[in-house]
C-alpha cells in the first residue's frame, strides 16, 4: 500500500514505570528516526511516541520497533501501534464521558487486536460499580474513580488482556490526540 504520509502513535508497555525499564526519551526519538520514521515526538517521560510513516507503510511495525528497543536500548517491552485517527477518535468517542468526572481516573486501554477485544466482552456483563467498563473498536475504557491500584476492574481486565494491551489515562490520551492534530 502506497500512501503519502500517515501519522502513528506507539504506546510502549511498562516503560519508565519503576526503575527497571527506563528509557531516555531522546534515545527513543533517535531510535524511531533511525528506523526511518519522521516527525518523531515523545510525550512525557512514559513511552508515548507520535511519528509519521512516509511512502510504503508497513501494516504494523510494532515487532520491528520492539526488536530495535531490545537490541539497542536493552529494554524488553510490548509496543502497541495506533493510527493518529484511532487516537483522536478514542478521545472524541469517549464511551464513559457522562460518567467519568476525572480524566486521570478514566483509563483508555489500547488493545493489540480484535481477539483481545473479544476476550473482554464477557466482562461487560458483570457489575463493577462504582467502576465501569466500555469497549469501542480497539479501545477499552475503564472508569476507576478510586484509582487503579485497588481497582477490581483493572485487575480483571489485566488478567484477561495480559501483555496484549497498554493503558493511558484520558489526560495523556488527550495530549497525544493534540500532538497528532498539531503536526
Amino acid at each position: 500500500m502506497i500512501v503519502r504520509e500517515q501519522r502513528r502513535v506507539a504506546l510502549l508497555r511498562g516503560v519508565n514505570v519503576g526503575t527497571a525499564k527506563r528509557i531516555a526519551m531522546a534515545d527513543l526519538r533517535r531510535l524511531f528516526e533511525d528506523l526511518g520514521f519522521g516527525d518523531v515526538r515523545t510525550l512525557l517521560n512514559s513511552g508515548n511516541v507520535v511519528f509519521t510513516v512516509a511512502g510504503r507503510v508497513e501494516r504494523d511495525p510494532s515487532a520491528r520497533i520492539e526488536k530495535a528497543i531490545a537490541d539497542r536500548l536493552g529494554v524488553s517491552t510490548r509496543v502497541t501501534i495506533l493510527t493518529g485517527s484511532e487516537v483522536v477518535e478514542a478521545v472524541r468517542a469517549n464511551a464513559l464521558a457522562s460518567l467519568a468526572t476525572n480524566p486521570s481516573r478514566l483509563m483508555l486501554m489500547a488493545l493489540r487486536d480484535a481477539q483481545t477485544v473479544a476476550k473482554l466482552r464477557p466482562l461487560l456483563g458483570e457489575t463493577w460499580k462504582p467502576e465501569a467498563l466500555a469497549l469501542s473498536g480497539r479501545m477499552a475504557y475503564l472508569w476507576c474513580p478510586n484509582g487503579i491500584i485497588k481497582s477490581r476492574l483493572c485487575a480483571a481486565v489485566g488478567r484477561v488482556v495480559g501483555e496484549s494491551g497498554t493503558m493511558r489515562n484520558l489526560a495523556t490520551m488527550s495530549k497525544l490526540a493534540e500532538l497528532v492534530r498539531s503536526a
